[in-house]
């Protein structure tokens, strides 16, 4: 969509004759919904996924009843959307966007390329290459983590389709009453976990296929500058999410991108500095990690947190490794006993009672 240009969504689209090229790449899309939702990578909260169909809703319009969105267990900042109405969003991206109208900005962008039809154009060019079946796990989770990035870097849309769902997202986005100037934020956020890292495009798919670049955040703030706000949704998102973020942390932290993983807690933190589970998240971030001085801090926000109250059981553990490493066996024993206490179904039971 050329700047200044008007935009009109297009009408429903058809189901496409099976014996078409097209009805063939709708029939292969098909299979791998039918995969997805037997897969146990979704999240299987009725609640959650009735809230995001909402979002998409809202921002579909006609093309509501032909969109199907499925949240992934998957700690990557990622959303995708097949020819077929298929979307898919991963709780790496859940975790990450502040508010609902920030999530109904990559929402917003996965159903302009939806629109524009620049899945079904990418499938066609790539079903005329070797690598068809690889493009094809992109749309699956069976394997997807270990590859994704890489594969994204080869399939991913071209700058100036990238542009053009940018754009058709804020229009939806205005045209549901949700404050565009979010958008820009996300993107924002994104950057600032990106300088963190090593390597960006390793340790989340989004940076392979959706640029965090500098340009595109400002123009994204050059264009909803103009309007006059909206729809934020802070509580509407954080009530959805309350259940899952656990979770989803824990997820987070098994990825081992510490860098990555504090910038984040730093801003959840900012946003919500009384709790004590962030607290410890962030911790426990800082005593794996192991640099400089990672352990002093770790220590802090633990006791930040234990002065709070209502911490996870699973501090008093990290509290119990943290001292262990510091040659206080006493301050252990009594960490790791707490934690024996407050966690006596724990997994790792065994193993921490035999430090007692």
């Amino acid at each position: 969509m050329a700047q200044g240009s008007a935009w009109l969504a297009p009408a429903r689209f058809a189901k496409p004759d099976a014996a078409s090229d097209e009805g063939g790449l709708w029939a292969m899309m098909d299979r791998e919904e039918a995969r997805l939702r037997r897969s146990p990578f979704m999240l299987r909260d009725a609640p959650l996924r009735d809230y995001i169909q909402d979002i998409a809703c809202k921002l579909a319009g006609e093309h509501c009843a032909d969109v199907r969105v499925y949240p992934v267990r998957t700690p990557f900042f990622n959303a995708s959307m097949a020819p077929n109405g298929m979307m898919q969003i991963w709780s790496g991206l859940l975790l990450r966007v502040d508010n609902e109208a920030q999530l109904a900005a990559v929402i917003g962008h996965e159903i302009g390329h939806y629109m524009q039809r620049h899945t079904l154009e990418k499938l066609r060019d790539v079903k005329a290459r070797s690598a068809f079946g690889m493009f094809m796990g992109m749309f699956g989770v069976v394997g997807l983590v270990g590859q994704l990035a890489m594969l994204s870097g080869a399939f991913g849309f071209s700058r100036d389709q990238e542009r053009e769902a940018d754009g058709i997202g804020l229009d939806l986005m205005r045209k549901a009453g949700y404050d565009t100037r979010e958008a820009a934020k996300v993107w924002e956020n994104l950057r600032a976990e990106a300088a963190a890292a090593h390597d960006p495009s390793r340790s989340s798919p989004m940076f392979a296929t959706h640029p965090a670049s500098e340009e595109r955040s400002a123009t994204l703030a050059r264009l909803a500058a103009a309007d006059g706000g909206g729809f934020v949704g802070f509580t509407e998102l954080s009530s959805r999410l309350a259940g899952l973020q656990q979770l989803m942390l824990e997820d987070e932290l098994r990825r081992g991108q510490h860098g990555e993983t504090l910038v984040l807690l730093d801003r959840l933190i900012a946003r919500s500095p009384q709790r004590s589970d962030l607290l410890y998240f962030r911790g426990e971030t800082r005593r794996q990690r192991a640099a400089g001085d990672d352990g002093d801090r770790a220590l802090q926000d633990f006791e930040q947190a234990l002065q709070l109250g209502q911490e996870p059981a699973q501090l008093h553990r990290a509290l119990g490794y943290l001292y262990q490493g510091r040659a206080k066996p006493e301050q252990a024993r009594e960490a790791f006993a707490r934690y024996v206490e407050l966690a006596p179904e724990a997994a790792d039971l065994a193993l921490i009672k035999s430090f007692l």
